[in-house]
């Protein structure tokens, strides 16, 4: 028996076994997550992709950062054009030049990583970019599709910076994105003495070409950020269009 003023024991067995019962599912939503394979979770884009032979960034080498920015609609086009893909993927020669950078910018600074922004990119996503553009002063910064795209629609291209220790984007001059001389890297020594980048971000730059140069990547004269692996005319003679 139980005295008066002592509260009932049954509320309180009740509540706990709801509460147990509770972390029961929990626990076994979480096992049934965990024996999910990798691939299930995946979008459909990702899975697209993988079909086709490109490979995961990520899944190659996970110290270096990736970060779509058109899975945001903070990018040229000022909407989100990847809508369901998260992860960068490559052409396997691609991703072999883009490893070497990354072991390269190790050996130069070991804290420091590679921060990709975009890589491959199916040509409907191109035709969304090119669709804005068109027309108007800025269409020599993208490719047009009707003339085969550009190399990210292989998986040859990646668009590209490097993070620091804290894992930080360097300084550059503008951000990635950027659709305008100051972008340019051909009159970077000229732009440091008109005070439109600094010399410290023109030295950053240089250290990013550098690296992805050394690792068989050619700069685009542009983009401070963008690297191509082949050239144009490789790329339709001896690779796929990603569609």
């Amino acid at each position: 028996m139980y005295s008066h003023g002592m509260a009932n024991p049954v509320g309180i067995r009740t509540f706990a076994g709801k509460e147990k019962k509770g972390m029961k599912y929990i626990y076994y939503f979480l096992l049934v997550l965990w024996f999910i394979p990798a691939s299930a979770q995946k979008s459909e884009t990702a899975r697209y992709l993988e079909s086709i032979g490109l490979v995961n960034i990520t899944e190659a080498d996970s110290s270096i950062i990736v970060d779509l920015m058109y899975t945001r609609a903070d990018n040229f086009t000022g909407k989100v054009l990847y809508e369901d893909l998260h992860e960068a993927y490559l052409h396997p020669d691609a991703m072999k030049g883009l490893l070497l950078a990354q072991q390269e910018l190790k050996k130069r600074y070991p804290g420091r990583r590679l921060i990709v922004y975009d890589a491959a990119r199916p040509m409907s996503v191109q035709q969304k970019m090119w669709n804005v553009v068109k027309g108007t002063s800025q269409n020599i910064y993208v490719s047009n599709p009707a003339r085969g795209g550009g190399l990210h629609n292989y998986g040859l291209a990646v668009d590209v910076s490097i993070a620091d220790e804290k894992g930080n984007p360097l300084p550059m001059g503008t951000k990635v994105d950027h659709l305008g001389k100051e972008a340019h890297i051909d009159t970077e020594a000229a732009m440091v003495q008109q005070g439109i980048i600094t010399a410290q971000e023109r030295k950053n730059r240089l250290l990013l070409r550098r690296v992805m140069t050394d690792a068989g990547y050619k700069p685009l004269r542009s983009e401070w950020w963008h690297f191509n692996f082949r050239s144009r005319e490789e790329a339709k003679r001896n690779y796929k269009v990603i569609r």
